[in-house]
């Protein structure tokens, strides 16, 4: 049967969703592909980046929203805009470099037409071919609804969305408790890896609480750290190691319960061996509680958050996705470090982060294969179901009224299918 996009009929995209499993279909169809860029990824709000990498006015990053490309800069009153990067002449792209600087706005490379940081029509070359009231106000660069969460930068198409912090709701908490390993130090962005993989969105989207993987899948990661962080992400039998399906498709995961809240410190665990060196370094400048709460940090949260629809929290890095076609996604993973912190603390998080993250690391080449397996798998019968029960015969509600069940169980995997569902048909 065929799905009439341009219809927006989305009542049969339903049935392709239970409590239990999912058609494969929704990994392979192009039609649903479509479907979900206008219902999902131009209806809710896309996180776009974080504060800490636009530091000056002026400061910009070109990212995309879906297939739509955009500008996200900092403009001379210090607010974060966020520009569809289309110049309203003839259509061509305003900007191509990937970030930068600029002193006063973006220039077409066509017709050269300027545009001031916010958006502006600042000029049109050789006016005269024009009425003498042209109205420049009404041909700026489209803007994108913005607003900030805890530094988080996220813009939507929709005027009529909701508040961010309505759709955000109780991921807010697992924010703030993400944004605490800065140590007492504002996090920044400190560099940022970027790479495509040939397979769905949603492969990736699920991945990102999917504990149930990480000994199975990163083994040879397991066998390559020291012990202690090897036993630090021993959570498979872990009664706290929990995944939370929190609402409007966000979820989040946890692997390593002592590290939920990096404020919080019995003072019985002991600091890690690897980093002795960075401690010996760092004792006759910090009080040794700093130092220890620095320590306790590197490694990052002891969580996954995943927010709805392409942005994850993971430990230590940020992750921004974006579907550039039914069968190929783009990934950004961004580490964090310490803003005006020890350069020595900085150096440590960025080598743990390309131990695992990166085309040299262990964990990247290991998911992004992965996931191209189950997109070429489940194009062997589309409809044989994805099966997402995992865990579902011991599910509760915790006190908060959010299903709860062991890290290894596909709790995030079902919320995130219950929020796919309701955008993706008539009454969503």
């Amino acid at each position: 049967m065929s799905i009439d996009v341009a219809g927006r009929t989305g009542s049969d995209w339903g049935s392709l969703v239970a409590a239990d499993r999912v058609s494969a279909r929704v990994y392979l169809d192009p039609e649903i592909y479509e479907a979900e860029l206008e219902r999902i990824f131009y209806k809710t709000w896309n996180c776009v980046g974080h504060e800490s990498e636009f530091p000056e006015r002026g400061s910009f990053k070109t990212r995309a929203v879906g297939r739509r490309p955009v500008i996200v800069c900092r403009d001379r009153n210090d607010q974060i805009n966020v520009l569809l990067n289309r110049c309203r002449h003839r259509g061509a792209l305003l900007c191509e470099k990937p970030d930068g600087a600029v002193a006063g706005g973006f220039t077409c490379p066509y017709h050269s037409w300027s545009y001031a940081l916010d958006g502006r029509l600042r000029g049109i070359p050789y006016p005269d071919g024009y009425p003498r009231d042209i109205d420049k106000s009404r041909l700026g660069l489209r803007r994108l609804r913005v607003e900030t969460y805890a530094g988080l930068i996220f813009a939507t198409f929709d005027e009529n969305a909701e508040p961010l912090a309505g759709f955000l709701g109780s991921a807010r908490r697992w924010i703030d408790l993400f944004m605490k390993q800065g140590a007492g130090y504002p996090v920044k962005v400190q560099g940022a890896f970027k790479f495509r993989y040939q397979a769905n969105w949603k492969i990736q989207l699920e991945n990102v609480t999917d504990g149930y993987h990480f000994p199975l899948v990163h083994r040879s990661w397991m066998a390559n750290v020291d012990a202690q962080t090897a036993e630090m992400l021993s959570f498979m039998k872990d009664p706290e190691a929990v995944t939370y399906g929190l609402e409007n498709g966000h979820s989040v995961g946890i692997f390593v319960p002592e590290h939920v809240d990096l404020n919080e410190d019995d003072g019985t665990e002991a600091l890690q061996d690897r980093f002795g060196d960075l401690v010996a370094d760092l004792q006759p400048g910090l009080p040794p509680e700093r130092l220890r709460r620095l320590v306790r940090s590197l490694h990052g949260a002891g969580f996954n958050l995943n927010v709805f629809p392409n942005l994850a929290l993971s430990m230590g890095f940020i992750r921004l996705l974006n579907p550039v076609a039914v069968d190929a996604t783009d990934n950004e993973h961004m580490v964090l470090g310490y803003k005006g912190g020890p350069e020595g603390a900085n150096r440590e998080r960025l080598r743990i982060h390309e131990h695992f993250q990166g085309p040299f690391g262990f964990g990247t080449p290991d998911d992004s294969e992965v996931w191209a397996r189950v997109q070429r798998g489940a194009a062997a019968d589309p409809d044989m179901p994805i099966l997402i029960d995992r865990g579902l015969n011991r599910e509760e509600m915790s006190d908060e009224g959010h299903p709860r069940s062991h890290v290894t169980d596909e709790t995030g995997m079902r919320e995130a299918y219950r929020m796919w569902k309701r955008l993706m048909t008539d009454a969503g």
